[in-house]
């Protein structure tokens, strides 16, 4: 019993990177459910920072869009603790955010005017029902109250992983089986994947699967998985129902070369890398950032404006992104709302011990609840300004994560705009700009991956999002040690990438949530196409062919569904009809995507029904407040019944419409050596970028740098000192 009470409170950590239970390691905070240790006053003494500190316990929403406070969340409890079924025993709070007001009010609200009214969306689960319950902070009670409105469940507590781990634990068969491996159960670490949905059998029952790996002489447990043990676990009984152990006659991979931390003890027994040391290197800004935050969330910085926060479930959120008119100097809308929607991994090993690997992050285990603080100076440059998150436990009590989001100025060398002419009688012109960009920067540690956002403004109007992964393959055990060795007729689900490890090939689509209001709602999507047209024998021209641009106005939503090809290549235009240039144009922005991938699994292959959103890389829906979450309200072991593609089917109007556009991001990963023992960052992109929005570039007035304008900064030391 030692060993396993050794081995819950050791392994604390595997779990924790699925939810948020840094309550467990953070010295901060303890397991007390009194508020002050819950929430705390969040001091920033990372050096070279710009972030003033922030007293969580007196902070007051300031904007209609500002997350709950800690005050507000422990009201929202007090209120519920006097509402049935909240009353006898306080059940367990899977999601506590704002119920945002509605579109309208928060479009017409301006700075000054008094908040708006403060609602509480809260999602509990009772007796196997997931209850979702509005709480008016104004009026003090409860205002609407839903059960179960689709299929599946809400994501997963804290405790849902705790209690699944001690379940795990206690069970003899898994202590027998890994002694057979040569594993003490103290060295066990174990994981809580979800398990999808393959039909009825799992219905009526909240489950989740557990898989284990050997933390011994290592801190990098994934790379030494127990292949082919995998048990499933009902969370509400605390019960078993499933053990399968397939996987005896296969090694625990070594534990060489998978430590991955940087410690003096580590450089000494290891050698250098043969490369020469990089000097250190670092953007200073001797006046200080040139962006302000306003009041905690709202951003301020060269022509734009934008509301930003935290989310338990979407991780960033960017709202109310305005920009101001180089012309006009007004300040006109370009979004509205903005966020990762849902985040999908599906693994391809059709094995019982891998077939249910088919995640929903942000539903099921949430981007925000899974991100970390960020390492300053590496995750986030110098002179950042750093955001904490105020989230809640599932005992309905507030806690903070500190410094999850980073906001930063960037400059990498590059170019906003140059030409060089050397035609013009008598002189010679040369005249370029610099490129300088604000980063808004989160972090999710799901699991064994994690995903870096990235929310990019310029001067020039566009606006680019990046997702990066990196972490830690999840890998299968393999009785081969070289590629020599496997047998032309077995099929492998991925190649080696280490000594007995196969990496499994795998995906990763993130839809994005784009409620774009260019200048105001009344928006329109245009397809603008270039076709092939060939030239007719009476033309006197020598070509044969030329390009043409063909302009298409989608009516409905089954009009915009779009499956990118590079055949076709076409413009994806959200254009405002209203609002015309002197030209005569509509006023628009673009979606220019970047590096993507297609789904290229069965649309009736149960993973891809609950995912049913990668069908098309481009969708758009008529805005509807309750359509936010690409994969359903309640992803975790959903059917797929209340997804993006659902919705669609409707094949609303959306016409002259207030109109929502939404982008699948996807990388196929095939794994290779280079990803051993952990990934270097692999990234994809696309851009909003200004359409016939302005009236001429931006950004033509922007004077070029001297050198008179950067600090004189000497080198301390001579480079002939390195020779």
């Amino acid at each position: 019993m030692a060993k396993l009470t050794f081995s819950l409170v050791s392994f604390a950590l595997v779990f924790l990177v699925l939810r948020s239970c840094h309550l467990l390691i953070n010295p901060k905070l303890t397991f007390s459910f009194q508020p002050k240790f819950w929430a705390f006053k969040s001091m920033v003494t990372r050096p070279g920072t710009t972030r003033r500190s922030l007293d969580h316990f007196t902070r007051s929403p300031k904007h209609p869009l500002d997350p709950l406070t800690v005050q507000e969340v422990e009201r929202v409890r007090t209120i519920l603790s006097s509402y049935p079924p909240f009353v006898s025993t306080f059940p367990p709070i899977h999601s506590m955010v704002l119920d945002e007001p509605d579109k309208y009010r928060v479009s017409s609200w301006k700075t000054g005017d008094p908040v708006l009214p403060r609602k509480a969306s809260v999602v509990s689960l009772v007796n196997g029902k997931s209850h979702v319950v509005t709480v008016d902070l104004d009026l003090g009670r409860v205002t609407a109250h839903v059960i179960s409105p689709t299929s599946g469940y809400p994501m997963l507590t804290l405790e849902d992983l705790s209690n699944a781990l001690e379940v795990a634990l206690s069970d003899p068969k898994l202590k027998k089986s890994a002694m057979v491996r040569g594993v003490d159960v103290s060295d066990l670490a174990c994981i809580t994947p979800s398990v999808g949905w393959f039909g009825p059998n799992e219905e009526g029952r909240r489950l989740v699967k557990i898989v284990c790996y050997s933390r011994q002489n290592t801190s990098n447990y994934f790379m030494r998985p127990i292949e082919g043990l995998v048990m499933t676990i009902d969370l509400d009984k605390r019960e078993v129902v499933q053990f399968v152990d397939k996987g005896q006659d296969i090694p625990i991979p070594s534990e060489t070369n998978t430590d991955y931390r940087y410690t003096d003890d580590q450089m000494r027994k290891k050698s250098q890398p043969k490369m020469k040391p990089l000097n250190s290197i670092s953007i200073e800004q001797p006046n200080g950032p040139s962006f302000s935050i306003e009041d905690g969330h709202v951003v301020k910085w060269a022509n734009w404006q934008f509301h930003l926060k935290p989310d338990p479930r979407a991780g960033m959120v960017i709202s109310r992104a305005m920009v101001q008119d180089s012309e006009s100097g007004e300040l006109r809308n370009v979004m509205y709302k903005g966020f990762a929607s849902e985040l999908f991994v599906p693994y391809m090993d059709v094995s019982e011990a891998w077939y249910f690997k088919g995640y929903m992050d942000a539903g099921e285990f949430g981007l925000g609840a899974t991100a970390k603080s960020l390492v300053a100076l590496n995750d986030c440059p110098k002179y950042s300004y750093y955001m904490d998150g105020v989230f809640v436990g599932s005992d309905g009590r507030p806690y903070i994560e500190p410094n999850i989001i980073c906001v930063f100025e960037r400059y990498a060398g590059d170019i906003s705009w140059r030409h060089t002419d050397f035609l013009v009688p008598g002189s010679e012109i040369k005249e370029s700009r610099r490129k300088v960009t604000l980063v808004a920067r989160m972090a999710a540690s799901v699991g064994n991956y994690d995903y870096i956002f990235d929310w990019e403004f310029q001067t020039d109007g566009l606006i680019k999002v990046k997702v990066e992964t990196s972490g830690m393959l999840m890998v299968k055990g393999s009785p081969y040690q070289n590629v020599n060795q496997i047998p032309k007729e077995e099929e492998m689900s991925g190649p080696l990438v280490s000594e007995n490890l196969i990496g499994v090939v795998h995906d990763h689509f993130v839809t994005f949530h784009l409620d774009m209001d260019v200048d105001g709602p009344n928006n329109s999507f245009a397809k603008v196409s270039l076709v092939k047209e060939e030239t007719s024998p009476p033309n006197s021209s020598p070509r044969k062919s030329y390009l043409k641009v063909q302009r298409h106005v989608a009516k409905t939503e089954n009009d915009a569904k779009i499956n990118l090809k590079l055949t076709e290549p076409s413009e994806l235009h959200v254009v405002n009809p209203s609002k015309l240039s002197s030209l005569g144009n509509p006023s628009g922005y673009k979606l220019v995507p970047g590096r993507t991938a297609a789904s290229l699994l069965d649309t009736f292959d149960p993973p891809q029904i609950r995912s049913a959103f990668t069908n098309n890389q481009v969708w758009v829906t008529p805005y509807n407040k309750s359509e936010q979450w690409a994969g359903g309200f309640l992803a975790y072991q959903s059917k797929g019944d209340d997804t993006l593609a659902v919705w669609s089917e409707r094949n609303r109007p959306i016409e002259k419409k207030d109109i929502v556009l939404w982008y699948t991001l996807g990388f196929h990963h095939i794994p290779c050596q280079e990803d051993f023992p952990i990934m270097p960052t692999v990234s994809a992109s696309f851009d909003l970028k200004p359409v016939n929005f302005f009236q001429l570039n931006p950004i033509l007035r922007l004077p070029p740098t001297f050198e008179d304008d950067l600090p004189n900064c000497k080198p301390s030391i001579s480079q002939s000192w390195y020779l």
